[in-house]
């Protein structure tokens, strides 16, 4: 109620395939009404199709909502982590991309909208971070009337504001069909 009140009109209100008090939670501000019209709720997941699907029934009946998938990119990441190779991780983008698309097929009462983020953005290779976002759209085909969010998290500072400044501007200006993306 509280950023409704400041005249907020995209809010994050949860992780929704994190468990059942979330999920329960954002079911709630759905079914009770307690969301304006006006406003547009997100929830984030991570790149899963059973935490995606969740996502989206946590939203069932919403006029409009966001869906936020992430997953990481960062070659710490890929080699630590997951011990997958770059083409393997877009494939999880790709992937998300897809649930995304058929779970707002699956649901059509509401106005879907996408954000992706490539998780890591900071210390990701930026070329590959532009690849896996050119892909992610292609899956989605936003326009610039209905626009993907992309998100670039600094997820760990690893430098200052100036490189990570230049990293989004190089971003902007490389990716595809920049006009259908809001950064």
């Amino acid at each position: 109620e509280l950023p409704v009140k400041c005249g907020f009109k995209e809010i994050e209100v949860g992780f929704p395939s994190s468990g059942a008090t979330d999920f329960d939670w954002i079911q709630g501000l759905v079914r009770d009404g307690r969301i304006p019209d006006d406003v547009t709720p997100q929830v984030l997941t991570q790149s899963r199709a059973d935490l995606i699907r969740t996502s989206f029934d946590s939203l069932q009946g919403a006029k409009t909502a966001i869906v936020h998938v992430y997953n990481a990119l960062a070659p710490a990441w890929r080699k630590i982590v997951f011990g997958m190779e770059p083409h393997e991780i877009k494939q999880i983008a790709i992937d998300g991309a897809k649930q995304l698309r058929d779970n707002a097929a699956r649901l059509p009462g509401t106005h879907w909208r996408f954000q992706y983020s490539p998780e890591c953005f900071s210390t990701t290779e930026l070329d590959f971070s532009i690849e896996t976002c050119a892909a992610v759209m292609e899956i989605l085909q936003p326009t610039a009337d209905n626009p993907i969010i992309l998100n670039l998290p600094a997820t760990v500072e690893a430098a200052t504001a100036n490189i990570y400044a230049d990293q989004i501007e190089y971003f902007a200006k490389n990716l595809p069909n920049r006009d259908a993306a809001l950064l």
